[in-house]
């Protein structure tokens, strides 16, 4: 019995050394990789995608608001053919897809 939770003892001892030998190698190895490591470059596509996503998310927040101030009720739900959208959600994505689109008509027209 004596002997058998001395074992225990010991394996769970050398587990906690081993776990806490290897945060500390983690952590090291987080410093010095920081500290090496160039500040990766986004691409133009990633770009595009950040600001659309940014762009549309913002759109959508100011209609949300904008709805709730107003007092207006619109469904939470609508069926589009086999689908089921959000209106804002949906509105907000389409204003953002075409807003670049809006931008160079305008600057044409100028």
């Amino acid at each position: 019995m004596f002997f058998s939770t001395v074992c225990i003892i010991i394996v769970v001892l050398a587990i906690v050394w081993l776990s806490i030998r290897e945060r500390v190698k983690l952590s090291i190895f987080r410093e010095r990789s920081w500290e090496t490591l160039a500040e990766g470059k986004s691409s133009p596509f990633s770009q595009a995608v950040l600001n659309l996503v940014g762009f549309a998310g913002g759109i959508y927040l100011s209609l949300v608001m904008l709805l709730d101030f107003m007092k207006f009720q619109i469904p939470d739900r609508v069926q589009f053919g086999h689908m089921e959208i959000e209106p804002l959600a949906a509105l907000s994505i389409t204003l953002a897809v075409i807003q670049p689109f809006l931008i160079s008509i305008f600057k044409r027209n100028k």
